[in-house]
């Protein structure tokens, strides 16, 4: 019987950069876990200075917070959650999980279960009454582990391109009988922003 590793946790930082994108990195491009649909979707790799960057904006202010896995002080694993609310016109606490990642080589090692139970202890302390998770459609060993611990599907979260988004928008706006009163507001508008300058000018 193999021994597992002994695994320490502690809060993600920006020192952790470089290691934290070789993580995903390997996570995205683990064909086992079926994520490679992800990868060419949504996942571009950064620098290490944008890694860092990233992760001063998205956990510098406490809102959302990372805690990462060490096996003999490499990171093998991270988790990111925060605390919302089900809805936005009720109180009820929710902690959602939107990342958890494990290195390939150590699935299977409770590494996961580890990193999962350190995110619901916090939503624990914070009355959270729901626990949600955000993975990859495609990746199957990693619903699979959710699905054996009691998470079941709940909504679908869809994925698309800013641009080509912006312009069907656009499309379905300029055959709609109402883009002549948008045109015509916008123009408004535009017209008495420069009418407000030359006064202002003038003055």
């Amino acid at each position: 019987m193999s021994v597992r590793p002994h695994v320490v946790l502690r809060e993600g930082d920006r020192e952790d950069a470089a290691a934290l994108i070789s993580l995903w990195r390997d996570c995205a491009g683990d064909g086992e876990s079926g994520n490679r649909a992800y990868t060419s979707a949504l996942w571009r790799e950064p620098g290490v200075a944008e890694a860092a960057a990233a992760l001063d904006q998205n956990f510098g202010d406490g809102y959302r917070r990372m805690v990462v896995a060490l096996v003999e002080g490499e990171i093998v694993g991270a988790i990111c959650f925060q605390i919302i609310t089900l809805t936005p016109i009720n109180l009820t606490k929710v902690l959602l999980v939107t990342e958890l990642q494990v290195a390939p080589a150590l699935r299977r090692q409770s590494v996961a279960s580890t990193l999962l139970s350190a995110a619901a202890n916090v939503g624990e302390e914070a009355n959270c009454e729901v626990v949600l998770t955000v993975s990859a459609a495609s990746a199957r060993e990693p619903n699979r582990f959710l699905a054996k611990l009691g998470f079941g599907q709940v909504s679908i979260i869809r994925g698309a391109q800013a641009s080509m988004l912006r312009s069907k928008l656009s499309t379905k706006a300029t055959n709609s009988k109402d883009t002549g009163k948008l045109i015509a507001v916008r123009r408004t508008m535009r017209r008495r922003q420069v009418e407000s300058r030359r006064l202002r000018q003038r003055l």
